[in-house]
């Protein structure tokens, strides 16, 4: 199945993160992201994710079709409006705020 997204830009709120954790992994980066969106007060659902350290991503999708990774194009189609971005791009988390 491809998704394709030729949706407008949107504004997209970016939360970078910095942690000092030399072997920091995607399941703590991930709960270290859950915890900043927590501490705004704000409920979001987590739409994918990048890990640049290891190239790992999620959802794995065939999504888009221009140069765009999947990743984001799979969370700007259903709407991701807040980023949180670890140790500057060492990981990159799409949510959507509900």
């Amino acid at each position: 199945m491809r998704i394709n997204s030729n949706l407008p830009d949107h504004p997209t709120k970016e939360i970078p993160v910095h942690v000092d954790m030399p072997e920091l992994d995607v399941a703590a980066a991930r709960e270290i992201a859950r915890d900043a969106v927590t501490e705004t007060g704000a409920e979001a659902m987590l739409l994918s994710w990048h890990s640049k350290k290891t190239g790992e991503f999620y959802p794995r999708a065939e999504c888009g079709g221009d140069d765009r990774p999947p990743w984001v194009v799979f969370a700007e189609s259903r709407g991701a409006n807040l980023i949180v971005d670890i140790n500057d791009g060492d990981f990159r988390f799409y949510f959507l705020l509900l």
